[in-house]
């Protein structure tokens, strides 16, 4: 599913280095020798506290901005991400990102952030949440960061495309099956007219709440001393 998922995001002409930041975990050791195999380079941290392990990646490889995907998406866009890109370079902002005003189906999330963003959350940030999920400190309503939301005009949010639980690889496995044997540079409209073609599948992992693992942390958060 890794592998599928940075063969689509070689396609993002805007990204010029694709990292996979994995921990050191010797479970893990599987996706290092997969990015070996692959040419993509992999940077190993902190299993636990995942902004810390995409600070020191950024760092090594020098980024000025960072585009934050997760490998639980393998069907990410990247056209979205060059347009994505594109936005912040062009009006400065400290980031950007499309899941707090969420249009666009679930597991097409992105979001791009400036270094001295991260770097600054990867200083200040206490709580749990904040340093599971990354960007929670710069999203803050406390904190003075300049960000856009970037959304479309029609609202696809109530899909699911990203894989959690057995039914997202039900479907992930059918969208594959139907459109990747035809057309392995397959576009994101290919898949919305699969769904619209095929009922059945929308439905499929329709029951599962978005971002439910961000909510269970923050219900459930507590400050690192």
């Amino acid at each position: 599913m890794l592998e599928l998922q940075l063969e689509r995001l070689k396609r993002a002409s805007m990204i010029d280095q694709l990292v996979v930041a994995t921990t050191i975990n010797p479970l893990d050791d599987s996706i290092e020798n997969l990015c070996s195999s692959i040419d993509v380079p992999c940077f190993r941290g902190s299993e636990n506290d995942v902004l810390d392990r995409y600070y020191q990646a950024a760092k090594e490889y020098n980024a000025k901005y960072i585009v934050r995907l997760t490998g639980d998406d393998p069907l990410t866009d990247p056209e979205l991400i060059d347009r994505m890109i594109k936005k912040i370079k062009l009006k400065e902002y400290d980031a950007i990102t499309n899941s707090l005003r969420p249009s666009y189906p679930e597991g097409l999330d992105v979001t791009v952030l400036k270094f001295i963003v991260l770097k600054e959350a990867w200083e200040n940030a206490k709580m749990q949440s904040q340093r599971e999920h990354v960007t929670p400190y710069i999203f803050d309503s406390k904190s003075n960061f300049s960000v856009y939301h970037f959304q479309q005009k029609k609202d696809y949010s109530e899909l699911r495309w990203t894989v959690d639980y057995e039914e997202d690889i039900q479907f992930v496995e059918h969208v594959y099956n139907k459109l990747y044997l035809k057309n392995k540079k397959f576009s994101t409209e290919d898949i919305y007219a699969l769904l619209e073609n095929t009922p059945s599948l929308k439905s499929l992992n329709s029951k599962f709440i978005r971002d439910a693992g961000l909510i269970e942390s923050l219900k459930n958060d507590v400050e690192i001393k």
